[in-house]
């Protein structure tokens, strides 16, 4: 089982290596790919020590999968290179994401649509993943309307350019800018490019990918994307309306029940998700579950997930998983 991780030494590629090894990921060989600059260098697998290599050499090597977390220009050159080869390609990037012939994919939601042609598979958004995670089982339950999310990003998300920002800003060190603004003590209304209708990318992103995980084009999506100084995680802000009257106790429970969702919810405790304790964890995490009382049929929640664990790397290593147990690799 070779294994090629494309960006091994990026923030998401290292996490894409530690999740590998924490969940005992057959990898035979391990093939890590990087800029031309770092070719020859090594990075430790296992305990082990594994030579980076060049995008060409690890395509000569014909791994079986190949996690892709290098950006949407190197995505949309190599994948299809890889895919050429036999390689399935788990891309971490937006390049493929609303590609009608890519799916788009969260294992716990719809990881049955993934067939043996699926040669590139997109990993969606970060913020996408964890919203879809929790709203998914109430979708099925009592079908969801219009969602109205605003999130509360770490810098993380960025990458290791603004975790830097951030450090330098704390302790009073002039440096390379990752935001047009400092963001230490600050909020950043904006990720990614503003678009011709005034949201920024990464807010229809939110919208676009909703509606074709949940595979449903009819749910209204709207977003607001923020960068705040933290990391350890994305929180989320959801109010969701749905079709029918539902019963608080149920959304409670079916969420309790689902795959892949811890919920925190004890306000009498002061017990609710934070990125300090969603931090290095796969899980997501949800809380303040309550009813709109603005209006009918609404529902009030708060979200809250590792954006480099189940936001990213875990989420391409579970998609990893089930190719291959359905011996698709």
């Amino acid at each position: 089982m070779k294994i090629a991780v494309v960006g091994a030494t990026g923030l998401v590629g290292s996490v894409m290596l530690k999740v590998l090894e924490e969940r005992n990921f057959p990898v035979t060989e391990l093939i890590p790919v990087a800029s031309e600059k770092s070719v020859g260098k090594e990075i430790q697998f296992k305990g082990k020590s594994f030579k980076i290599h060049s995008m060409q050499a690890a395509i000569d090597a014909k791994p079986a999968i190949a996690l892709f977390s290098a950006g949407g220009s190197t995505s949309l050159e190599w994948a299809p290179k890889f895919a050429e080869v036999g390689t399935f390609v788990i891309d971490n990037s937006s390049a493929w994401r609303m590609n009608p012939e890519n799916k788009l994919i969260v294992p716990e939601i719809n990881a049955d649509e993934i067939g043996v042609n699926d040669k590139i598979i997109a990993n969606p958004n970060c913020s996408t993943i964890q919203m879809v995670l929790a709203l998914n089982p109430l979708h099925l339950k009592n079908r969801i309307k219009r969602i109205v999310v605003s999130t509360y990003q770490s810098v993380t998300g960025t990458g290791v350019k603004a975790v830097q920002q951030m450090d330098n800003e704390r302790q009073g060190i002039a440096g390379e800018m990752a935001y047009k603004y400092k963001i230490d003590k600050n909020v950043i209304p904006q990720i990614d490019v503003f678009m011709d209708n005034d949201y920024t990318k990464e807010e229809m992103k939110m919208v676009m990918e909703t509606k074709k995980i949940m595979r449903d084009q009819n749910i209204a999506v709207t977003a607001t994307c923020v960068r705040i100084p933290t990391t350890g995680g994305h929180s989320e802000s959801v109010n969701i309306e749905f079709e029918n009257e539902f019963d608080i106790d149920d959304i409670k429970k079916t969420l309790s029940e689902a795959a892949g969702i811890i919920v925190q919810d004890l306000p009498e405790a002061f017990i609710y998700p934070m990125p300090l304790f969603a931090h290095d964890k796969d899980e997501v995490f949800v809380g303040r579950i309550r009813r709109d009382e603005s209006k009918a049929n609404c529902l009030n929640m708060w979200i809250v997930a590792d954006n480099l664990r189940k936001g990213a790397a875990t989420n391409a290593v579970q998609i990893a998983e089930y190719l291959l147990s359905k011996n698709l690799v």
